[in-house]
């Protein structure tokens, strides 16, 4: 049975749909059947895998769809039950019917911000969803600067308030909306690079929480 993470956060630019592309095609290339699905409105992740059909010879396999709000559960339920691995699905920024909607029926609730006070205020509201439909979170610091004292302050205060925090963390890299705008992950556009070595990490992660709920 699939394993569903929802990429969530209430305030927009945190990176969500970067995170789940990348996170969903690095779990296909470790020869998973994956499933990435938008519900996002602005529709990001449904532009990168338009440009992704016309690198075929670059990009691993990849199930993509975006399906309407109302028709998500019904959705899930049948990714679950056909054959796939993981689910990753990308939710709206806002604290809406439908982010409740996608958080309740996940596995897990992967929740990125950038090391700044005003994300960690904003993930108030989503740390709020996932309690109410009881899902687990897993904080993950995302756009990381290369130095500077804040992400140390962040990465206290999100464990201070006994917020599960993954130890693997995104950079603040180039190489990750280069590409995005490709329709690629950054395993598959810069496989060698430190990006790539983050984004592994990452899913290493995952797959870790994956096998401790299976």
């Amino acid at each position: 049975m699939a394993f569903v993470v929802a990429v969530a956060q209430q305030k927009g630019g945190a990176g969500k749909s970067t995170v789940a592309a990348n996170l969903a095609a690095a779990l296909a290339a470790g020869g998973d059947r994956v499933t990435l699905l938008d519900t996002d409105p602005q529709a990001s992740l449904s532009r990168w895998h338009g440009e992704r059909e016309k690198r075929r010879d670059r990009a691993v396999p990849l199930q993509f769809a975006a399906p309407s709000g109302w028709r998500l559960p019904a959705a899930l339920e049948q990714l679950r039950r056909g054959g796939q691995d993981f689910v990753i699905l990308d939710t709206p920024p806002h604290a809406e019917t439908d982010a409740k909607v996608a958080i309740r029926g996940a596995d897990l609730v992967l929740m990125p911000l950038q090391p700044s006070a005003a994300d960690l205020w904003a993930s108030e509201a989503t740390l709020k969803l996932a309690e109410a439909e009881r899902r687990p979170v897993a904080a993950l610091l995302n756009r990381v600067p290369a130095q500077g004292r804040l992400t140390q302050e962040i990465a206290a205060r999100l464990r201070a308030g006994s917020i599960p925090l993954l130890a693997p963390t995104l950079g603040n890299r180039a190489g990750f909306a280069q590409a995005f705008q490709e329709g690629l992950a950054v395993t598959e556009a810069a496989p060698r690079s430190t990006a790539a070595g983050e984004v592994r990490a990452l899913e290493a992660a995952i797959r870790a929480m994956a096998a401790g709920r299976r």
